[in-house]
């Protein structure tokens, strides 16, 4: 794991990195308030580029914390799916690997990206392995969180294959529980790429 950055925006709009376990990194979470869209933030993708989240402008997301070990990996099958139907009219299905819950995706970027490529075919975006709870917890997560809580205004995650909809402005619309079915949710998908 070392080497891998943590990515956050200041109010100037510039990317800051800082190393996985930095001291400073969950301070600048806590201090730096989310409000707005997730246009403002960027991601490290499996292959190491930086994606920044402005060029979702437009797009639908439908956001998943995922794992390779888990009851709820079938789900890849599903998720692309749902990518592969609506592609076309503006859905990116985007999995952010975690390892948070029972240590089931204990990969690094490689593994990962080759059993999704090789078990579930998947072409949507994968992202390089994050946190998305406590102080460590990746920025897009914070902000997640804080727009969609879950049962009884909880914000943690509770689960791998967590799912959060974003709307084409970078609204955070819905979240859905990890046993929700993929195919579920392509009713309210529908609606938002009206």
């Amino acid at each position: 794991m070392a080497g891998l950055l943590r990515m956050k925006r200041d109010t100037a709009g510039h990317c800051l990195r800082f190393p996985l376990h930095s001291e400073a990194f969950p301070l600048l979470i806590e201090a730096t308030p989310m409000s707005g869209t997730i246009h403002q933030l960027s991601a490290e993708r499996l292959d190491g580029s930086v994606q920044d989240f402005a060029e979702y402008v437009g797009k639908v997301l439908l956001i998943v914390n995922t794992a390779s070990q888990c009851g709820f990996t079938p789900q890849f099958e599903g998720l692309e799916a749902l990518y592969q139907r609506f592609q076309s009219r503006g859905l990116l299905v985007l999995g952010f690997p975690c390892n948070q819950f029972g240590a089931q995706e204990p990969g690094d970027a490689e593994e990962i990206a080759n059993f999704c490529q090789t078990r579930y075919q998947v072409s949507f975006p994968m992202f390089a392995k994050i946190d998305v709870n406590g102080p460590t917890a990746h920025p897009l997560y914070v902000h997640l969180k804080k727009a969609a809580p879950g049962l009884l205004g909880s914000e943690g995650v509770k689960w791998n294959f967590t799912k959060f909809l974003v709307d084409r402005q970078g609204r955070v619309v819905e979240r859905y529980a990890s046993a929700t079915a993929p195919e579920t949710i392509a009713r309210d998908i529908e609606k938002l790429l009206q």
